[in-house]
């Protein structure tokens, strides 16, 4: 099958550091390229994949630092790529609503994968193109949205891309963008409240800075909170592998959190506040604790932790790559054997 994946142009796919919606292409490229799919992910010039990858930029621009350029900037580029590979591909995945508008102009089928929580305002624009098939990330979402063709997917990454260890530092880790929806300050409070050291990591985006100057960086202090910047993926695993347990104490919907399932690949059980995705992915007892509070939180940091095999089976079993992959696959044939049904109708009438 001849596949476009369409990603923004913002960010390299796969991402140096800070990009879950690329980092969930590069996976689903790779995989597809490797099971003998004719795969073309657009992106910008630095992304690298075995497959065959377009460009129309050719650098990344990251964080974002302008309320106008970006956005025409990706709407040349998705007007572009949704042109481009309708050209050759038997279906367009999408990954950005700023493409929908431009499907009105082609015939081939689309997929959106919905990588954002619920906004009421971008579901009235999904109902405005029935004929493209949705993919939630969680089925919390799917539950709220209301699109006719509406699919759940969870995503996968491969288990043995992370370093799994057993043996572990005196330290827990916070791994996410220093945003109020993420938490971080609530991390460090649960740290201090349990009295442990906590790991910061992640990048400091140029809207959230007074955020970061005035909730996180005056209780940084090197010894029991450290921030150590945005991780890669070598120093992803490392921070991860080697931590007691991830915390995760998000104030928002969370469409998934691929953090959760990358720390339990290491062997590292997370302690999540709820919301979004998160009743899916963290089960009590298993792969960590959906706590009701920091208080909790610290608490159960004082208490056993689930066992560190656990948390590594329970990612090959429920969010394998091949699992993501198969799922993908069959609302791609689906959408062309309809698209191929209704050519041959059309042919005959």
């Amino acid at each position: 099958m001849r596949i476009g994946l369409i990603g923004p142009p913002f960010i390299s796919i796969p991402p140096a550091r800070y990009g879950g919606t690329e980092l969930f292409v590069a996976i689903l490229a790779r995989a597809l390229h490797a099971r003998g799919h004719d795969v073309t992910v657009y992106g910008n010039g630095e992304s690298r994949l075995p497959c065959r990858v377009k460009w129309r930029y050719p650098h990344s621009e990251w964080p974002l630092d302008d309320p106008v350029r970006p956005q025409l900037k990706n709407v040349d580029h998705h007007s572009w790529a949704v042109r481009d590979a309708a050209e050759f591909t038997d279906v367009i995945h999408l990954n950005d609503i700023v493409g929908v508008p431009f499907t009105r102009f082609i015939d081939t089928p689309v997929v959106l994968t919905l990588h954002h929580p619920h906004e009421p305002a971008l579901s009235e624009q999904y109902l405005r193109y029935p004929q493209i098939h949705y993919v939630a990330i969680g089925a919390w979402l799917a539950r709220r949205e209301p699109m006719p063709h509406l699919h759940v997917i969870h995503h996968g990454i491969p288990a043995e891309a992370y370093t799994f260890s057993e043996a572990k530092d005196d330290y827990v880790a916070f791994l996410g963008r220093m945003a109020p929806c993420k938490g971080p300050h609530l991390a460090i409070e649960v740290a201090r409240r349990a009295g442990v050291r906590l790991k910061l990591a992640g990048e400091v985006q140029p809207v959230f800075r007074d955020y970061w100057e005035r909730d996180v960086l005056p209780y940084i202090d090197g010894q029991q909170i450290e921030y150590v910047g945005e991780a890669n993926h070598a120093q992803k695993n490392a921070l991860l592998s080697r931590a007691r347990a991830l915390l995760f104490p998000i104030q928002w919907e969370e469409p998934f959190g691929l953090v959760m399932i990358e720390a339990m690949a290491c062997g590292t059980p997370v302690l999540a506040l709820p919301g979004g995705a998160v009743a899916e992915i963290v089960q009590d007892g298993v792969n960590g604790w959906i706590c009701a509070d920091v208080v909790e939180m610290a608490e159960r940091l004082a208490a056993p932790l689930p066992e560190f095999r656990a948390c590594r089976e329970f990612v090959e079993r429920y969010f394998s790559v091949d699992q993501m992959v198969d799922r993908y696959l069959r609302v791609y044939e689906r959408l062309v054997a309809s698209d191929d049904l209704t050519t041959s109708v059309a042919a005959g009438a």
